[in-house]
């Protein structure tokens, strides 16, 4: 099987494509896509628990870690005790971080708009079906899949 017939290749290249796409447009704003996908997941109001976000984004703690110490350098971020739980931090959003969320947002929206234009929303909607059922295969195969590695072994 080559490469471009899988699954993997196919899902890993178009987001390295679109990835590439955000850092481009964020280059003249100091954003790149992993900082504006942060800022998309931090609550504008609320703010976030910062043990919450890796897990959103399917991210390490330690990478997360290292974009949230930038973007607390930058001022764009601050972190506060939680008002109920003084062991949990909140990231929080500045005034700067919010201008930059809502940029981050902007891109992210007209990106979709301009997909749903290309592709329609019938096509559109089966991607979803067919990504969502992707992910479920995923998380819940994975033991299964480990399990009768040696069935499909014999496959080439």
């Amino acid at each position: 099987m080559r490469p471009e017939e899988t699954v993997c290749f196919n899902i890993k290249s178009s987001w390295h494509a679109i990835s590439k796409m955000y850092n481009m447009l964020g280059l003249d704003h100091e954003l790149s896509s992993a900082v504006g996908f942060v800022l998309l997941n931090i609550d504008p109001k609320e703010g976030t628990p910062a043990t919450k976000i890796a897990p959103i984004m399917g991210m390490e703690a330690g990478s997360l870690s290292r974009i949230l110490k930038s973007l607390e350098e930058r001022g764009w971020i601050k972190r506060i005790a939680d008002k109920l739980d003084k062991r949990m931090v909140r990231i929080m959003l500045t005034k700067l971080g919010l201008e930059k969320r809502e940029l981050s947002k902007k891109v992210v929206v007209y990106f979709n708009l301009f997909v749903k234009e290309e592709i329609g929303k019938e096509k559109l909607n089966i991607f979803f079906e067919v990504i969502d059922k992707i992910n479920n295969v995923a998380k819940d195969q994975k033991q299964m899949l480990v399990k009768n590695l040696a069935k499909y072994e014999n496959l080439k």
